[in-house]
């Protein structure tokens, strides 16, 4: 089975070779097959130089280049990179270290046990957590997550968290209906995968605050 991992970019030219390795020590070591799609917004600090790199070293099989003409939102990057991802499931994920790969062999084995359709990683259940951030903003997005997931009741921990695990065909069903923007987008993804009748599962994972380049939102 093939895993497609789509980064979005913008401004992560020191963060993609680090984030890069660390994909692929991941997979290499859970012996699963991957490719990593990077989307990039046209990143004024020559990020796409880094990508071509990396793609000459690795291959055309492993790394797939989206470039695109300027700063057009994390949703339509995750659209556009669907487009090119082969893989049967997908991982979407941050590019700036905020999300450890290490964590997506949790995932899998989660996806393969529960057979859902996605898997998506929790800052909010125990063994998750954040680094870098202050007891303000910590006690402000848990407060946001307890109040949306209480007011939409979609069953999901981390609703803002943006790293997740689907089944291509999920993702495939559940995008074309997001139309939301920034924060709003990760949660309205997760309720129409609700609406939708899709099964969602949660595993633990740490955030940590970027320290290089800019937001996709």
């Amino acid at each position: 089975m093939l895993y497609s991992v789509i980064l979005p970019t913008y401004n992560e030219r020191q963060n993609l070779p680090i984030i890069y390795y660390l994909i692929d020590k991941a997979f290499s070591d859970a012996k699963l097959d991957y490719q990593v799609v990077v989307v990039d917004d046209a990143s004024p600090d020559g990020t796409i130089e880094i990508a071509q790199a990396l793609q000459k070293s690795y291959g055309r099989d492993k790394v797939t280049i989206v470039s695109r003409k300027g700063k057009l939102g994390l949703g339509s990057a995750y659209a556009f990179g669907l487009k090119e991802a082969k893989g049967d499931r997908i991982v979407l994920m941050d590019a700036d270290l905020s999300h450890h790969p290490k964590f997506i062999p949790q995932m899998v084995a989660l996806m393969d046990s529960t057979k859902a359709d996605i898997v998506t990683g929790t800052r909010y259940h125990p063994g998750g957590g954040v680094a870098g951030w202050d007891m303000f903003r910590k006690l402000t997005s848990k407060g946001a997550n307890f109040l949306a997931d209480f007011l939409m009741n979609p069953g999901v921990s981390d609703l803002t968290g943006s790293f997740r695990l689907y089944e291509k065909n999920a993702i495939g069903t559940v995008l074309p209906l997001v139309q939301s923007k920034g924060y709003a987008f990760q949660m309205e993804i997760v309720v129409r995968a609700k609406q939708q009748g899709l099964k969602i599962e949660e595993v633990p994972i740490t955030f940590v605050d970027r320290i290089y380049g800019q937001s996709k939102l």
